[in-house]
C-alpha cells in the first residue's frame, strides 16, 4: 500500500502534520492508514492519497483514474478530523463489529440500543449510562469506564483508555489509546497518549498524541458573536474558516496548566509548556514557554517529555528526538 503526502495538505493539516504522515491521523476509531489496510482493493492501488478516507467508490475511482467526485471524506484541514469524526465512527464501527459478538455489557449499566453497544475483550464498564440511540459506541480492549459515567453515541473509547467518573462524554468523540478523559468533552479527537482528566469543557476539539490539560481547563468554541472561527496557520500565515464553531487544535507535546483558558479556534504548535492569565492568544508557536513568546529550552523539553512519557511507561525515542530537534530549529513564529 503506497499512501502518498500532498505538500499542501500536509501544510494544511498543521500542527498535527508537524509530526506525523496525514495517513497516521485518527479519526473515528482507526488510523486513516489502518483504514486502508483494511478495505477491500486497496492492495491493488499504486497511489493512494494519504488525506483521504475509505470507500468502495474512492478505490474504484483510484483504480480507474476516474477523478474523486465531490462530497468524499477529505481530510485538508484539522478542524475536518472532528468534522468527519460522526461518520468516520459509524463506518469503523460498522467494520470492526461485523460478524463479532459484543463482549457482555454489565447488568449494572443503564443501556439505550444495546444492540450499537461493542465491548472489546477486557473492556471494564460498570455503574454507568450508555446511549447508543444517538450511534454506536464502541469500547476498546482493555478500557476502562468508571462508575457514573455518561456516554452518548456515537463514541469510540480505544485501547486502554480511561473514562474517570462522572463524565460526560457526547458524540462525536474518539477518546484514542491509552488517553484518559474526564469531565465535560463532545464532539472531540484525542489521537492517543493524551490527558484531559479533570473537570472542564473540551469541545470541537483535537488533541494530538502526549498532551495533557490541566485541571479546570476549559476551551471557547463559539464566539459571541456566532460568527465564523478562523484559525491560523503559520506555515501559510492565513487565517481559514473552520465553521461557527471549532475549539482547541493541540499539537503533540504540548500540556496546559490548571484553569487554563482557551480562546475559540486556538492552534498550538508541538511540545508547548501553556500557563497564562485570562484567555490564551489564538496562537501558541512550537516550544512556547507560557502565552508571553518565551522559549521552552530544547533540553529542558525533552527531558519533560520523557517524564510524561515515562507516567504510561514508554520511552522517548531518538527518533522523536530528532524530530523535535528539526521543529525547534525550523519553528516558524509568525503571528496573525
Amino acid at each position: 500500500m503506497n499512501l502518498v503526502d500532498d505538500a499542501t495538505i500536509v501544510k494544511g493539516l498543521f500542527p498535527f502534520t508537524l509530526t506525523r504522515s496525514p495517513a497516521d491521523i485518527r479519526i473515528g476509531i482507526l488510523t486513516i492508514r489502518e483504514k486502508w489496510a483494511q478495505t477491500p482493493g486497496a492492495d491493488t492501488l499504486a497511489v493512494i492519497p494519504s488525506h483521504i478516507l475509505p470507500s468502495q467508490q474512492v478505490v474504484d475511482c483510484l483504480r480507474t483514474s476516474t477523478p474523486l467526485p465531490p462530497g468524499i471524506a477529505s481530510i485538508e484541514h484539522p478542524w475536518h478530523i472532528f468534522h468527519y469524526n460522526d461518520p468516520a465512527i459509524r463506518q469503523d464501527f460498522a467494520l470492526l463489529t461485523a460478524g463479532r459478538q459484543s463482549a457482555p455489557v454489565p447488568s449494572s449499566n443503564k443501556v439505550r440500543n444495546p444492540e450499537q453497544v461493542f465491548l472489546e475483550p477486557g473492556a471494564v464498564v460498570e455503574d454507568c449510562i450508555i446511549n447508543a440511540s444517538t450511534g454506536p459506541v464502541w469500547i476498546g480492549r482493555g478500557a476502562l469506564v468508571m462508575e457514573g459515567s455518561m456516554i452518548r453515541g456515537p463514541v469510540a473509547l480505544c485501547e486502554g483508555s480511561v473514562v474517570k467518573m462522572g463524565a460526560k462524554i457526547y458524540g462525536a468523540t474518539t477518546i484514542g489509546p491509552y488517553c484518559v478523559a474526564g469531565g465535560e468533552i463532545k464532539n472531540s479527537v484525542m489521537f492517543g497518549y493524551s490527558n484531559k482528566a479533570h473537570d472542564g469543557y473540551l469541545g470541537d476539539s483535537v488533541l494530538g498524541e502526549w498532551c495533557n490539560l490541566g485541571a479546570g481547563t476549559s476551551n471557547s468554541n463559539l464566539k459571541n458573536n456566532g460568527g465564523n472561527v478562523r484559525p491560523f496557520n503559520p506555515l501559510t500565515g492565513q487565517y481559514a474558516v473552520a465553521g461557527i464553531k471549532c475549539g482547541l487544535l493541540m499539537g503533540d507535546y504540548s500540556r496546559a496548566a490548571i484553569n487554563t483558558s482557551f480562546n475559540t479556534g486556538t492552534v498550538t504548535g508541538v511540545c508547548c509548556n501553556i500557563f497564562c492569565d485570562g484567555l490564551t492568544p489564538t496562537w501558541i508557536p512550537s516550544f512556547s514557554w507560557g502565552c508571553e513568546g518565551k522559549r521552552y529550552e530544547f533540553d529542558k523539553a525533552i527531558r519533560d517529555v520523557a517524564v510524561w512519557k515515562n507516567f504510561k511507561h514508554q520511552e522517548l525515542t531518538k527518533e522523536e528526538i530528532q524530530k523535535l530537534q528539526f521543529i525547534f530549529d525550523n519553528n516558524s513564529t509568525n503571528s496573525p
